[in-house]
């Protein structure tokens, strides 16, 4: 496969168990690798510089930060950059279409990527979870991610354009249990950032960016509070079918869909109810 005139860039605290798989997926393929930890004290430094990795250290602040800082700090020798998470690597058809895409020259200042999620080893194909587009790939020069506690978003000024080949893999080798702490924590700094969050000027975003924050931050608001999360399990189980996804995909939609936002709200409740 022809090397991608590109850099990988990979955020990690403590990951393991995941970072072989993506480090190693992208090593011989990308111009660069870098990896930015936070602080891990597990082997994931270790791990990482022994694939050929180039480790930095930045304390952590929010993960929007981190991608910021990332951005702007990181000794890239490639006009491109692609960020991928810990647990999450590019299936061979997507490299060979990133690699395609850029080595032919483009007008664009950035593509946004299939992401395919597997949950207990199985691919949630409905709910709506697939295909889900995000912004990954894009000249860092042109980029900034989005100031939020938890679903930061990147944006782009310029053009943005579709790799329609090829997924985004993500699969965390860590255990349910891990899942749910993550996501506990999670919702705290979403029911935060609800609440305190302030708006940012930024670029407006792709259409899908725009699309997601609209439906997060405009619409599910109006709905009541403890409700919505059950009307969005409606949705994501029954109307796009997620029922299709097997014993798998009852857990992770009735998680996802249903537990989280419902911890959202509660927490949501929590703060407001110390505020008084």
């Amino acid at each position: 496969m022809k090397p991608a005139s590109c850099s990988v860039v990979i955020l990690t605290l403590n990951e393991e168990k995941n970072i072989a798989s993506s480090v190693g997926r992208v090593i011989d393929w990308a111009k660069e690798v870098f990896v930015v930890d936070s602080g891990s004290s597990d082997h994931t430094v270790k791990i990482a510089e022994e694939l050929g990795a180039r480790v930095f250290h930045h304390p952590f602040v929010s993960y929007s930060d981190q991608r910021n800082w990332a951005l702007r700090n990181l000794p890239y020798s490639s006009s491109w950059v692609f960020f991928i998470d810990a647990d999450e690597y590019p299936s061979e058809e997507l490299k060979e279409e990133i690699s395609r895409t850029l080595n032919k020259g483009t007008d664009c200042d950035g593509f946004l990527i299939k992401r395919r999620f597997i949950f207990l080893g199985r691919f949630i194909r409905y709910g709506g979870y697939y295909p889900v587009w995000l912004l990954r790939l894009f000249k860092h020069k042109k980029a900034v991610c989005d100031n939020r506690r938890v679903n930061e978003h990147f944006l782009v000024s310029g053009k943005v354009g579709r790799i329609e080949r090829g997924d985004l893999i993500h699969e965390d080798k860590r255990d349910l249990s891990f899942w749910i702490e993550k996501h506990n924590r999670y919702s705290t700094l979403e029911a935060e950032e609800r609440l305190f969050g302030e708006k940012k000027k930024g670029g407006k975003g792709d259409r899908s960016y725009r699309k997601r924050r609209f439906l997060r931050d405009r619409l599910y608001p109006l709905l009541p509070p403890f409700l919505r999360p059950f009307l969005y399990f409606l949705y994501r189980y029954f109307i796009r079918l997620g029922f299709l996804d097997g014993k798998e995909g009852l857990i992770y939609h009735f998680l996802h869909s249903l537990w989280y936002p419902f911890l959202i709200d509660a927490k949501i409740f929590e703060l407001k109810e110390r505020r008084r």
